[in-house]
């Protein structure tokens, strides 16, 4: 795994990394799994990767996500990465789930941590996780399995998907958007907003545009190429132009956000601008079609 070394992580937070993460604990733990196997299994063979995410080193990795150093890396880094605590900022978006979904699918999944988290909140649902990167999703599988838990993993683009309209009642997404250019966040979003039944809500968490907006010294300390970007914008904004409405962002320990969008009913009036629909409740759909007042 060749890490650039004039990045400020490089330079001044990987030493400490170094010292807490258990290093012989994952060379074992890279040793037990034949990669090359396990990515051909789960690789879709006609995904053609974007540009945006195969010509950058995500956190100053040259390969950036498309290596299994990374993928090894993920988890033990990121745990430091989200203070308070890593669990605490992922069950954040979980907590502000409102409905009882029967079909989620948690775009950008990674490593599952979000994914599993979502499963145990709703043991009865279909979870599905998706990512662009096959050797994040072997780690998912391996810890999905390992903690009992069945959930599908597959090998996908969040912005083009492949899944039929209005087929899921909730969609999420965890520290995905600042990894994107914000073209590609409005294209995920719209591709959310059409993978949603009626009522249906999605979650996203992520960093807080706020805070990172005054204080440009976080968006230096990991190489994250998009996250300046993902910084000026707006996520409430981005959500509204595609379709959602009761959007609702809010901040959660400090460092992060929490943006909550519904899938409105759509207006009769031909001209009426997108999120201006009759807002719904997010639907339980356990007990059938919902009754409109």
């Amino acid at each position: 795994m060749a890490v650039r070394k004039d990045t400020l992580f490089e330079q001044f937070l990987a030493p400490v990394f170094k010292f807490l993460i258990n290093q012989p604990e994952l060379e074992r733990f890279y040793r037990r799994i034949d990669w090359e196997q396990e990515r051909d299994r789960l690789r879709d063979p006609n995904l053609v990767y974007p540009d945006y995410y195969q010509s950058q080193n995500f956190h100053g990795i040259e390969g950036g996500y498309l290596t299994t150093g990374a993928a090894v890396s993920y988890d033990p880094v990121t745990q430091y990465a989200l203070p308070p605590n890593e669990t605490w900022v992922r069950q954040g978006l979980v907590d502000a789930i409102q409905g009882n979904p029967r079909r989620i699918l948690d775009l950008g999944c990674g490593t599952g941590s979000t994914t599993i988290l979502l499963k145990m909140a709703f043991p009865q649902a279909e979870v599905i996780g998706l990512d662009l990167s096959p050797y994040m999703l072997i780690v998912a599988e391996t810890k999905a399995r390992q903690a009992g838990l069945q959930i599908e993993f597959r090998h996908g683009q969040a912005e083009q998907t492949g899944f039929a309209d209005s087929s899921f009642d909730l969609v999420s997404a965890s520290l995905l958007f600042h990894e994107t250019p914000s073209e590609i966040a409005q294209a995920v979003l719209q591709e959310g907003f059409r993978l949603l039944r009626t009522g249906g809500e999605i979650l996203i968490l992520d960093g807080n545009q706020k805070t990172l907006r005054h204080t440009e010294w976080l968006t230096n300390i990991f190489e994250e190429p998009y996250i300046q970007e993902y910084a000026a914008g707006s996520l409430d904004g981005w959500m509204g132009r595609a379709g959602f409405g009761a959007i609702r962002t809010d901040e959660w320990w400090w460092l992060h956000q929490i943006s909550r969008g519904v899938k409105p009913i759509l207006d009769t009036q031909p001209d009426a601008p997108p999120g201006t629909g009759v807002q719904l409740n997010p639907v339980d759909w356990s007990h059938g079609l919902p009754e409109l007042a």
